[in-house]
């Protein structure tokens, strides 16, 4: 098979060779100024490339395609090169079209269209092969990670070219990573390292290393994980009451957050255990009361723990009585109202004594002012000043 196309490659050859003796003997006419037209072609590895080379006018004159190496694929509609991935697509005398399936990188190059007149005219047309990245895979994640830990994680991605580009997402926010290029041959290995110091607020949290690159044309490659973080307890206590009164149902329920997960929580009252559990319910992480009384007041403590740590909260729980807490409403409404009259009367005095000092003042400026036309001194111009408060006390204005 091989010396075949060898051998029909050198038949090619001898009849390039007899077009150039003939039309050298004017047998053939070249066509002035006629070249073939190409076009650059960009396919992604594993896809298929069209070449295509066109002349407008041509009298028969064959149109040959070559690869990078000079290597004849096809004269005309004849094939030239045993591969089995070229194929013809399309042979007339102004245009030749092969076809190229499943490119590879070592695909990639210039390849020329020939068209035998005299001189022989060519055209390049460079394949731009693409290397498709593959999908990222994402190390260093430590399962479960403890609440404070430093950890680094790594995204990977090999086979692209041109170089990816990786992004990092938090959920669905951007976070920057620090991304590192190498080659490997034809494509490049890219990293992007993120480095994290988890909390608890990380628990659940998945992390996305997305790979961008132009050939991923539908959607981008990408890898999640989803972080585990451990750690100890928090706990509250809410109540279903503000204002607790004998007779009323009461339910006090123990929040509390922590991983893996306080469960049970234990209950006690002023650092003992529950008493009359008839009308104290625990269940699960609630203290319900069904029916409150005098008897209940005290301070109820609720604790949790897992393997990190315990936490605890206090509620002290006093039981008004019902009557005497709509007597004190009526207290609190009377003193509220002395109140008010107290501050109304104390402004209405900052407001009077104000004026009064303001008048004084004015006057006492004025008669200082009479004293000193004829005064050489001021001591003088106050002596002045009181010689002549007789005749300028009916003189005075009084400012209201």
């Amino acid at each position: 098979m091989k010396l075949k196309s060898h051998l029909i490659f050198t038949l090619y050859t001898i009849y390039g060779i007899l077009l150039k003796v003939m039309a050298s003997k004017g047998k053939v006419r070249g066509i002035s100024g006629q070249y073939p037209l190409v076009q650059n072609v960009t396919v992604t590895e594993g896809g298929t490339a069209n070449l295509t080379c066109r002349v407008e006018f041509n009298d028969n004159t064959s149109l040959q395609w070559s690869n990078p190496a000079q290597q004849t694929l096809f004269f005309g509609d004849k094939k030239a090169l045993r591969d089995n991935r070229i194929e013809l697509v399309r042979a007339t005398s102004s245009e030749l079209t092969i076809s190229i399936s499943d490119v590879t990188l070592s695909d990639e190059g210039m390849y020329t269209c020939s068209l035998f007149t005299m001189p022989v005219r060519t055209a390049k047309a460079y394949l731009t092969v693409l290397g498709v990245p593959e999908k990222p895979e994402i190390d260093g994640l430590t399962k479960p990670a403890m609440e404070g830990d430093h950890i680094t994680l790594t995204c990977i991605t090999q086979g692209s070219k041109p170089a990816a580009d990786l992004r990092w997402f938090r959920n669905e926010k951007e976070v920057k990573g620090a991304k590192e290029v190498n080659a490997s041959g034809k494509t490049f290995t890219v990293r992007s390292s993120l480095q994290l110091q988890v909390d608890r607020n990380d628990d659940g949290v998945a992390y996305t290393c997305r790979v961008d690159h132009v050939a991923l044309t539908q959607a981008p490659q990408q890898a999640t994980e989803v972080l585990e973080v451990h750690y100890a307890p928090r706990v509250e206590i809410t109540r279903s009451l503000e204002v607790p009164q004998e007779g009323q149902y009461l339910k006090l329920e123990c929040v509390s957050k922590g991983n893996p997960s306080p469960d049970p929580v234990m209950w006690t009252k002023d650092g003992s255990e529950l008493p009359d559990l008839d009308r104290m319910i625990v269940e699960g992480r609630e203290l319900t009361f069904t029916s409150l009384n005098k008897t209940d007041n005290g301070t109820y403590r609720c604790e949790a723990s897992n393997h990190l740590g315990t936490s605890s909260a206090e509620y002290v729980l006093y039981v008004y009585d019902p009557n005497a807490l709509g007597q004190h409403g009526t207290d609190h409404a009377l003193i509220g109202g002395v109140v008010a009259v107290v501050v109304f009367v104390t402004l209405c005095l900052i407001i009077v004594l104000g004026r009064y000092l303001a008048r004084h003042k004015g006057t006492y400026l004025t008669n200082e002012a009479k004293g000193a036309d004829d005064a050489p001194d001021a001591d003088t111009a106050i002596i002045n000043a009181e010689g002549n408060h007789a005749h300028a006390e009916e003189k005075k204005e009084y400012f209201i």
